[in-house]
């Protein structure tokens, strides 16, 4: 364990979930957990809205699950950072239980800050 997955972690350590981690990749490349604006889940999918100066997609965020009996817990960090020089704006991103490996009808908690930057 590096320290960035450390960090995330301890995040979920603090969050009250204590289980064995399931990584998106093993260098995922999150540094700290993203600040959101909001986070909704809905219909089988989970939709995170953060600041993005014109270079945020899904591919530029990772994801880190953390299973805990009957409870998900899911936090987000940028694998890329946003360079682009426009106003920052809101961005909604959207993934599917399919896609974070949860299964229909998961009770989630998201870990990330709220309050964006």
């Amino acid at each position: 364990m590096n320290r960035r997955h450390l960090l995330i972690a301890g995040a979920l350590l603090l969050a009250g979930c204590a289980t064995t981690a399931v990584y998106t990749a093993p260098d995922a490349g999150m540094v700290e957990l993203e600040p959101l604006l909001a986070a909704s889940v809905a219909e089988g999918s989970l939709t995170i809205r953060l600041l993005s100066t014109g270079c945020t997609s899904k591919e530029a965020i990772a994801f880190f699950v953390e299973k805990s009996g009957g409870r998900h817990a899911v936090a987000f960090g940028r694998r890329k950072l946003d360079r682009c020089k426009a106003a920052p704006t809101p961005v909604d991103l959207t993934w599917s239980f399919e896609e974070l490996g949860l299964p229909k009808g998961a009770w989630v908690a998201v870990v990330n800050p709220l309050g964006g930057r």
